[in-house]
């Protein structure tokens, strides 16, 4: 019987073992079908993370995590949690290979993944001129031009922080209104420095051996294509949340979620099913931060303690 199981190997899922176990919980495995890590291994420069002067990349920040984890007891179990479900006050998780495990509690740390906008180069040039997070890549596009995909709040409400940081930022659309807040949309039109590019496709995003060079949108209207010369791409279309293991064989979940599949979680990390938890960015109004993916998996765990008694 386990006290702990962790669904995830990312930096909300080791800060939790982490937490948990130097905390005096006794039997925490960490489910995770690869080296843990988490997405942030595949960044390839990190110069935010607090403390961390020297800019390193995403594997290099994770390298020591694991190790310092398992040096006060988390156990590592290289599996796919394939479902939960809770019976009476035990948690039984059934993985991919049909193995099965008891638990106190669960914490879901699985994360979400930026959602493709599918044109012609997007592959090729990701992370190599294509970014799908503002905060951590635009400060490398300084004085620069970029561009912005996407009409939802995030995409519109990135264009806005980007043209801080920005020479010029084009929002585009391929629509000509948008799905974001009016009060998004008002502060994105009063910013001098976003030019709307709208009611378009991207045909592809092209570039040469150093990265991403431009752009080519085709309009809807009339099919005209226009070329837009930028080092920087950010993908704004949405995210896919990885939470298939807390999910009902009839679609539904086995705790509360928004209509994006986001766990709803209070301030602690708790969910509406007493013993789950959810950390990192599979939870709703994530930062989308290494730093604060960590945050809530501390958060968890110091309340999965006192859960346990």
């Amino acid at each position: 019987m386990l006290d702990l199981a962790i669904i995830g190997g990312g930096p909300a899922g080791l800060t939790a073992g982490l937490y948990s176990t130097r905390g005096g919980l006794k039997e925490v495995v960490m489910f995770e079908m690869g080296m843990p890590g988490g997405q942030i291994t595949g960044s390839s420069e990190i110069e935010n993370y607090p403390g961390q002067l020297e800019v390193v990349s995403g594997l290099d920040l994770m390298q020591s995590w694991p190790q310092q984890a398992m040096k006060f007891g988390l156990k590592h179990e290289m599996k796919k949690i394939s479902s939960v479900v809770k019976n009476g006050d035990i948690f039984i998780l059934t993985a991919d290979d049909g193995s099965t495990f008891e638990s106190k509690s669960v914490l879901l740390a699985t994360g979400s993944v930026p959602r493709r906008a599918g044109f012609k180069g997007e592959n090729e040039f990701f992370g190599r001129g294509i970014s799908t997070c503002a905060t951590c890549d635009g400060f490398f596009y300084k004085g620069k031009e970029v561009a912005v995909v996407g009409g939802g709040d995030s995409a519109l409400e990135e264009a806005v922080y980007l043209s801080k940081i920005c020479s010029k930022v084009y929002l585009v659309h391929r629509r000509d209104t948008y799905r974001a807040a009016p009060s998004t949309i008002e502060h994105m039109k009063k910013t001098e420095n976003i030019e709307e590019v709208t009611n378009v496709d991207v045909e592809e995003v092209f570039g040469d051996a150093s990265g991403v060079t431009g752009l080519k949108v085709k309009s809807k209207e009339d099919g005209t294509i226009r070329q837009l010369d930028v080092p920087g791409v950010f993908i704004f279309v949405g995210r896919d949340v990885l939470n298939e293991p807390i999910k009902n064989e009839d679609g539904t979940f086995i705790c509360d979620t928004d209509d994006q599949g986001q766990v709803i979680v209070d301030l602690k990390m708790r969910t509406s099913l007493s013993g789950l938890y959810a950390a990192g960015d599979v939870r709703i109004d994530a930062a989308k931060q290494v730093v604060c993916a960590a945050g809530d998996g501390a958060t968890a765990a110091v309340d999965i303690i006192d859960f346990l008694g």
